[in-house]
């Protein structure tokens, strides 16, 4: 029951985290999506959503760390490379954003494959 409530709780604060976003409230939504790791530290769409607010707040070494953790706790989420791509172009290190844009790349055309297997 505390895993339920727990992920309630985060996915709370994700939602406020959202609506916090289409409002232009970068650094507020920043300590939603805080909170709701906070409850469920492996709510990966709460860091998606965490890293791309850090980004436009230009605070992309944060964003980074994030991005690195999607990619730790789900090997198989394209967006995670693909957030990590963007992050590091837009820090000049064009060398790890190709990197991972083609890790992006190849995961996606492997799931693209699974799909069309079935």
């Amino acid at each position: 029951m505390a895993d339920v409530e727990a992920r309630q709780k985060a996915e709370d604060h994700y939602y406020a985290a959202l609506d916090l976003v289409s409002e232009g409230e970068q650094e507020r939504a920043v300590e939603e999506y805080r909170k709701s790791l906070e409850a469920d530290p492996t709510f990966t769409e709460a860091m998606h959503g965490m890293a791309r607010a850090l980004q436009d707040l230009g605070r992309l070494d944060e964003a980074i760390v994030i991005a690195k953790r999607i990619a730790e706790i789900d090997p198989d989420d394209v967006l995670a490379y693909t957030s990590l791509s963007v992050l590091y172009q837009k820090k000049g290190m064009i060398p790890e954003a190709e990197a991972e844009g083609a890790k992006a790349r190849v995961l996606g055309w492997k799931q693209q494959l699974k799909k069309g297997s079935r």
